[in-house]
């Protein structure tokens, strides 16, 4: 995995967990819109938006760069609509760059062939 591929993944991670947290904030907030007198929907509804737009530019970066099949790519889409799926999101791109980083070494050190 060169450096710009790794590079856009870990944008993807880390804009992901940010943008649950938000879009969780933004369900408490339209909750509290109608209940309360509460009403911070306009200032999260923001915030999500920008956060959700970085999201959905940076899995089209690393899609691009990784060459993921469909399935992954939509998984990925998926998981930014869903309101903890960002977590979710988060520690399986973690798992997959901490994968490119043990095979990167083991081809550097000749342990592999692939």
């Amino acid at each position: 995995m060169d450096i710009k591929t790794a590079s856009a993944l870990r944008r993807l991670r880390l804009v992901s967990a940010p943008e649950a947290v938000s879009f969780l904030l933004l369900i408490i907030c339209s909750v509290l819109k109608r209940t309360t007198d509460f009403n911070a929907v306009p200032v999260m509804g923001m915030v999500h938006g920008v956060l959700f737009i970085l999201y959905v530019l940076f899995w089209l970066d690393a899609w691009n760069r990784t060459k993921w099949n469909v399935k992954t790519a939509a998984l990925y889409f998926i998981l930014s609509v869903l309101p903890t799926g960002g977590f979710f999101a988060e520690r399986k791109l973690k798992r997959e760059a901490e994968a490119a980083v043990i095979a990167s070494r083991a081809r550097r050190e000749g342990v592999v062939s692939a």
